[in-house]
């Protein structure tokens, strides 16, 4: 059950952005050593306190002790990893051009870095109490980048948040992380003029209204929304005629998994027509069926019931699996619901096939299961990549690794960014470039000073590692 919570105030409000803002100078100031260590601190705080955060957590959102668990061991690898990637250094992206005659005469010397944006207003998701939330990644990647955060907590979890924030401050410096409570707090966070960037996850039409009060500011800034998914889950015949029970049970748990509320669980899947697709099909069914699940919160709960059709009991939902012919596949079989939903579209030969692809909005993911010499499957594998941000290959979609290679994102309405929220790379959502023309050494950052060696750089267009003894 949700805790009761105070909505923060405007006044509030604009007290905590202009402390995060006073205190952002001395947080981008920070050694990226010293960052990276008060960040794995940090891990082992939450740690420390993982039963009490555990309880807490369940107690509002009632997704279980086992899967809360697993998100807080996430989330504290989370920081330690963004610690690794502060060590490593690579993300500040450091070029340097001495002075030189090119071909379009005199250069001067050029030194380029990326810095800290300033602080950050972030949105924590209703289906991720941790790890994307207060101490999540949006959080973490901001903190790395040495922006000061202020979260606004979700009402799905707000006694959670809390815990979570008093944690995280006996680590950190002083009003290097801020909270804030309360739907009128949120829009005053996106306005507040000390704020340059801001990271969302959550529905389309809620991303969509604050993303258009970002752009309205006097001074627009960068809105990072991770948004609604309908993530394809393609069969090829080959491989509904050697797997399809396989196939079929596990795709249901995985669009079941907590209780379908994950933004990569797969909401369309493409199965062929014919006998192998109806085992697969009925392994489906058989799987999913008898399971029941409680919803996050009763909003999203009734949410669901109106989008399926039918009256949920108080307090749980049944998982809903349609089936339904590609010619005939309606419009709004493209739109997202939250919960535990699926719909399985037969398809008749790969025309069929071909015509739902292309009517595909982009998506966080896409899935597909083909065979050795698959030809049907290698050429899906090529076409899917311009509709999603993440390929899956003969696996599922719900779970996203943390990781240097991990993208999670995708063409609209996926989300509306270039820019992963999962992975090293997440951190680039929270930097902006510099370049310095002709400086003295005393005003450079000491990576762009000749002498340093301990990252990766660019130096007159060679990429130069670190020495062996420096790493």
């Amino acid at each position: 059950m949700t805790t009761a919570y105070v909505e923060t105030t405007s006044d509030e409000v604009a007290r905590i952005c202009a402390a995060g803002a006073a205190a952002a100078p001395g947080w981008a100031a920070t050694h990226r050593e010293d960052r990276a260590g008060l960040l794995e601190v940090a891990a082992s705080a939450l740690e420390s306190r993982g039963p009490e955060i555990v309880a807490a957590a369940h107690a509002e959102t009632a997704l279980g002790t086992p899967r809360l668990t697993g998100e807080l061991k996430r989330t504290c690898f989370q920081l330690r990893f963004f610690a690794q990637v502060l060590r490593e250094g690579s993300y500040l992206e450091a070029t340097i051009d001495h002075a030189d005659d090119s071909p379009m005469g005199p250069r001067p010397d050029l030194r380029r870095m990326l810095v800290p944006i300033g602080p950050v207003a972030v949105f924590g998701a209703s289906n991720f109490p941790l790890a994307f939330s207060v101490p999540g990644g949006d959080t973490v990647s901001a903190l790395a980048a040495g922006c000061p955060v202020i979260v606004k907590a979700h009402e799905a979890h707000p006694a959670t948040s809390q815990l979570c924030f008093d944690v995280l401050s006996e680590v950190l410096p002083e009003d290097v992380l801020g909270l804030v409570t309360g739907r009128l707090a949120g829009v005053d966070l996106v306005r507040d003029p000390h704020v340059r960037a801001v990271g969302f996850t959550g529905s389309t039409a809620g991303g969509r209204a604050l993303a258009d009060l970002a752009a309205a500011r006097p001074d627009p800034i960068p809105f990072y929304g991770e948004l609604g998914s309908v993530n394809a889950f393609v069969v090829t015949p080959a491989a509904a005629a050697a797997r399809a029970t396989e196939i079929g049970t596990e795709l249901a748990g995985s669009f079941t998994l907590g209780a379908g509320q994950f933004c990569t669980r797969p909401g369309l899947a493409l199965v062929p027509t014919g006998r192998y697709g109806d085992t697969l099909r009925d392994a489906l069914v058989g799987a999913a069926d008898g399971r029941t699940f409680t919803m996050l919160t009763d909003g999203i709960r009734r949410s669901y019931a109106e989008a399926v059709g039918r009256d949920e009991p108080q307090g749980s939902v049944t998982p809903t699996i349609v089936e339904l012919p590609a010619a005939d596949l309606p419009e709004n079989a493209f739109d997202e619901v939250f919960g535990p939903y699926v719909i399985v579209v037969r398809y008749a030969g790969t025309a069929e096939l071909d015509a739902v692809v292309r009517r595909l909005p982009g998506a966080l993911t896409a899935t597909v299961h083909g065979e050795d010499d698959d030809d049907l499957a290698v050429e899906l594998a090529r076409t899917l990549p311009a509709r999603v941000g993440r390929l899956v290959w003969n696996g599922y979609p719900t779970g996203v690794s943390v990781g240097w290679a991990q993208q999670h994102g995708g063409p609209w309405p996926g989300t509306n960014t270039l820019h992963t929220s999962v992975g090293a790379t997440a951190i680039r959502r929270f930097l902006r470039p510099v370049a310095w023309q002709s400086a003295p050494y005393a005003v450079l950052p000491a990576e762009l000073r000749d002498d340093y060696d301990r990252i990766p750089r660019r130096v007159d267009g060679t990429l130069r590692l670190p020495s062996e003894n420096q790493r």
